[in-house]
């Protein structure tokens, strides 16, 4: 009879609190225990309201104490809890998998200069950092080098932090990387498709966390140009949980995402998922995975997005990419996720 193995799960957030990660960890959790692993979630509790060194410390430690028998570790983001996760593993020799859904360092440059820069040219074209963005890049340098395996959750973002992170050596010829073993891709979660309803009224959804990689100044100024030729819409703005997001989805006219850049937003997998026309940025790694059936935008020129909103008003067009969304039917369960992870274990 093959061994259990034995898991640990670290994550900043887990339900009842609201995010990507924590839904990740709680799926992840029970596809896991269904098979009859052993497995153990740790997340922040007091470490929320400490200050930044002292919350990645007692964390360390608590990563620490719950190593004893394990066999792997996930990690679910890149800063919060996984520098002292994979800080624990390295000296404590356990093999690890670190989940990189995003880039907490691009995201705090953004937000504290207004500089308007898409993540593909943000290693290329940053200014100074801060005292704090400098500490998060090392650290995240030192997760990157030192996790046995960093599972990224596109291969677009894959391929920026090979070449901005230095992740392997390329070949002298080629611009593809000479051993990428231990890096590895495990795309989100999808869905089978779900049943709609008839929109009642042109509304776009719009709810997110308001920073300003999100480009909602840039975006309300376009939809407020924009009503002035097509009165009917309406731009719905806020941020819900996942569940009554997810709801929402179901009967709107359109979800519309202009970030300065989205690596893999579950937003627009819900919106397919419900045969929902889509608002994308062309920054992004579903710019690949969805160009024949969605709409892109450059999101940092205004009048693109004017254009592209007004396309999708007109209900000729919108049928016609709706139509494009219903031949789309793709999935990938928490059970393949799992076995992802798994076979990743088995390689270290």
């Amino acid at each position: 009879m093959p061994k259990k193995i034995n898991i640990l799960i670290t994550t900043g957030i887990y339900p009842p609190k609201v995010g990507g990660p924590s839904q990740y960890a709680k799926e992840l959790e029970e596809e896991f225990k269904r098979r009859g692993y052993f497995v153990k979630v740790i997340t922040y509790k007091i470490e929320h309201r400490l200050p930044i060194v002292i919350r990645h410390i007692v964390f360390f430690f608590r990563a620490v104490l719950n190593l004893f028998g394990k066999d792997f570790v996930i990690s679910l983001d890149t800063f919060s809890t996984g520098f002292p996760t994979v800080l624990a593993c390295f000296l404590f020799r356990k093999k690890n998998a670190i989940r990189i859904g995003g880039d907490f360092l691009w995201e705090s440059y953004v937000e504290r200069t207004g500089h308007m820069v898409p993540l593909n040219n943000f290693y290329l074209e940053h200014k100074k950092f801060s005292t704090k963005e400098k500490i998060i890049h090392f650290l995240t340098k030192f997760v990157l080098k030192n996790t046995s395996s960093p599972v990224f959750n596109t291969k677009w973002q894959k391929n920026i932090f090979v070449r901005d992170y230095k992740l392997s050596q390329p070949k002298a010829d080629s611009p593809l990387v000479k051993n990428t073993k231990n890096i590895y891709v495990i795309e989100n979660f999808i869905g089978e498709k779900e049943k709609s309803e008839k929109y009642l009224k042109k509304n776009f959804l719009w709810y997110v966390r308001d920073i300003k990689l999100k480009n909602g100044l840039l975006l309300k100024e376009a939809f407020e140009n924009v009503k002035q030729k097509s009165g009917e819409i309406i731009l719905e703005t806020g941020n819900l949980s996942h569940e009554k997001l997810f709801q929402k989805i179901k009967d709107c006219y359109a979800v519309i995402l202009p970030s300065l850049s989205d690596i893999g937003p579950n937003y627009i997998l819900d919106a397919i998922r419900f045969n929902k026309p889509f608002i994308l940025t062309k920054y992004s790694d579903y710019y690949e995975k969805f160009k024949n059936i969605g709409i892109f935008v450059d999101p940092l020129n205004k009048k693109d997005i004017e254009e592209k909103i007004l396309y999708l008003a007109d209900e000729k067009n919108y049928s016609k990419q709706q139509n494009k969304i219903k031949q789309c039917n793709i999935s990938h369960s928490w059970s393949q996720i799992a076995d992802e992870f798994i076979n990743i274990y088995k390689t270290l």
